[in-house]
């Protein structure tokens, strides 16, 4: 559940001004409804403090969501059991509420992950707050929950541009393209799939530790599944977890960065690329999307069909899974300005119009309904957006919508 894009998404550098609107699992108050009832259908913030100010993006996490302002000032809400808000407490918050504690810092991007929170500050430092129990604040003389932003001294030296938060692990990209990795989340899965060898330090590094295999190339930007880490050069490396052929390999785990060949992308160099928990999505630098990895929720947006035509309640599980590791293009989605991946579902924008896919089962494709959906389909309670800035928790999705001809086919803002 995070993003790594050029960005060159509609909207991104003046932010939007306009109608807030969630949808999706909202246990915690992560919609920003000030209530915390599930939400089928995208619903407008009646109560947003952040309201009058330009948004310039939107994200989430395990059950929190974050919103950066054109001035760089967080808004949060959510999920707060571990301090992941960054506001000095515990309790849940159930409406955006600004982050005092950055006062004065210019935030520029925020990675949420389970149960924490990374900031990155204009100046290209990084700060976190939240559970540290894996070392995933890369603060390791933190031993319990930190409820307030620390800037994160040891490692990080040098301008950090890019920032990626997986299940219990992080990641960094640096202004002259090293990738930095903390958190022991997937340290047993290495363990593991390395059968007592040594491992390379990255693996159980508490504090930025330089990944190994990446020294030749220059990294753009990083994203992070919830076992797995991607970063972008114009091409793709991933490491990590492969259990649903996410990796675009034979191996179960990759414990050094491996390059995707391009034959998968029609030869073309990456533009973007998201990740969902096990599932990914890249675009190319001339707007073709790619889907592969996990498909059992609909998250890749195919018609569940294997390469011979067989249906899929005829095609063998084996067959299945080999199709699903392939990336493949969804036409659909040519152009698309914004792609946001949650846990297991999906959002785009193309051509003023939202489309969501992928697991439904708490309403996040907003769609009125609990069930999944397979292919990429308008979110028609949005209507036609002049400009639409998008975002992605774990189980739920929230929008803003400028312009916008919605309902009654009047202007909303």
């Amino acid at each position: 559940y995070s993003c790594i894009e050029q960005r060159c998404s509609v909207g991104c550098k003046g932010g939007l001004r306009g109608r807030r609107s969630g949808t999706g699992a909202n246990s915690y108050g992560q919609l920003g409804l000030g209530h915390k009832e599930d939400v089928l259908v995208p619903q407008s913030l009646k109560d947003v403090s952040c309201k009058c100010q330009d948004i310039r993006s939107i994200t989430g996490g395990g059950g929190h969501s974050a919103v950066i302002t054109g001035a760089g000032e967080l808004f949060v809400c959510g999920h707060n059991k571990e301090g992941q808000l960054g506001l000095n407490h515990t309790e849940n918050v159930l409406c955006f509420t600004l982050c005092a504690a950055l006062s004065g810092f210019c935030v520029q991007e925020v990675a949420c992950g389970w149960d924490f929170t990374i900031i990155l500050g204009g100046a290209g430092f990084v700060l976190s707050c939240g559970s540290n129990a894996f070392g995933q604040l890369g603060v390791p003389q933190i031993s319990g929950p930190c409820l307030i932003p620390q800037k994160i001294e040891q490692s990080l030296k040098e301008k950090v541009v890019g920032i990626a938060a997986g299940l219990r692990h992080a990641l960094a990209a640096t202004e002259s393209g090293l990738v930095f990795q903390w958190g022991t989340g997937m340290a047993s899965r290495a363990k593991r799939a390395h059968q007592g060898k040594t491992l390379p330090l990255f693996w159980t590094a508490k504090e930025p530790c330089e990944i190994e295999g990446l020294e030749d190339v220059k990294v753009k930007r990083v994203a992070a599944g919830s076992y797995h880490c991607v970063s972008l050069t114009g091409h793709l490396y991933v490491w990590g977890s492969n259990k649903h052929g996410q990796l675009v390999s034979k191996e179960i785990f990759l414990v050094e960065p491996k390059k995707i060949d391009t034959q998968f992308f029609s030869h073309e160099k990456i533009g973007a690329v998201w990740s969902g928990w096990t599932h990914l999505v890249a675009q190319t630098e001339t707007g073709k999307v790619f889907t592969w990895g996990r498909a059992d929720y609909g998250q890749l947006g195919r018609h569940a069909v294997v390469p011979d035509g067989q249906e899929t309640c005829t095609a063998s599980e084996q067959s299945m899974k080999l199709f699903c590791n392939i990336p493949i293009s969804l036409s659909c989605l040519n152009g698309a300005s914004q792609i946001a991946c949650g846990s297991e579902h999906n959002l785009a924008v193309v051509g003023g119009c939202c489309f969501s896919w992928g697991w439904n089962e708490h309403g996040m494709c907003g769609d009125g309904t609990e069930a999944n959906v397979r292919v990429p389909k308008p979110v028609k309670a949005l209507g036609y957006s002049e400009q639409i800035l998008i975002g992605c928790g774990a189980g739920h999705s929230l929008a803003l919508c400028q312009n916008s001809t919605l309902d009654s086919g009047h202007q909303k803002s």
